[in-house]
């Protein structure tokens, strides 16, 4: 009976070897095949990974410049180099900053400058000023996509309060929605201003 389980013993393992040159062959087969589709694969998937590197790295630097030539015109505000360096570097972040400066110089030539800014949010503050500026502020209000249309409704409606057009007024408040920051600045003109 010894004789008999060595036997099959034996046979299991032959068994098993036989399998494992199967898969060796197998494999080795596929990797002939494919072989120059997964040596690109690979080189490709680290090119790709190289750039990313590469790309991550030289965007960090450029923020890091520009945040170190907005660090500078904020302390001199005069400094040309530095504000053309940033222009360069970061065209929004230029357009925020000569926007904050004009805002603060009330100087409205600079603003007009920024119409044509590619920084949605600037584009639009530089509309708000204008409208302000012009007391254009219904058209400005009427925009869904109005930073500031809320308080251009109150700024509007005080015009037209102190032109004496109530009703008008009142239309305009109600334009105001509830879950609006200004809600209570505009019931409390409602209530107190134009009744």
């Amino acid at each position: 009976m010894s004789i008999k389980n060595d036997i099959e013993m034996v046979k299991e393992e032959l068994t098993s070897e036989e399998k494992f040159f199967e898969k060796s062959v197998m494999t080795e087969r596929f990797i002939k095949k494919y072989k120059n589709l997964i040596i690109g694969s690979v080189i490709i998937i680290m090119i790709v990974i190289t750039g990313k590197i590469g790309y991550d790295a030289n965007e960090e630097s450029r923020i890091e410049a520009a945040n170190v030539a907005l660090s500078e015109l904020l302390v001199d505000a005069s400094n040309e180099k530095a504000l053309v360096e940033l222009q360069e570097l970061s065209p929004n972040l230029y357009d925020a900053f000569v926007y904050s400066k004009a805002v603060i110089d009330k100087d409205m030539q600079s603003i007009e400058k920024l119409k044509a800014s590619k920084s949605l949010i600037v584009n639009d503050l530089v509309k708000y000023e204008t409208a302000k500026n012009s007391e254009d502020l219904a058209a400005y209000a009427l925009k869904e996509d109005a930073i500031y249309k809320d308080l251009a409704q109150i700024q509007n409606a005080i015009i037209l309060i102190n032109k004496g057009k109530i009703e008008e007024a009142q239309e305009r408040l109600l334009l105001i929605s509830d879950t609006s920051s200004l809600s209570k600045v505009s019931k409390a003109l409602l209530h107190f201003g134009v009744k």
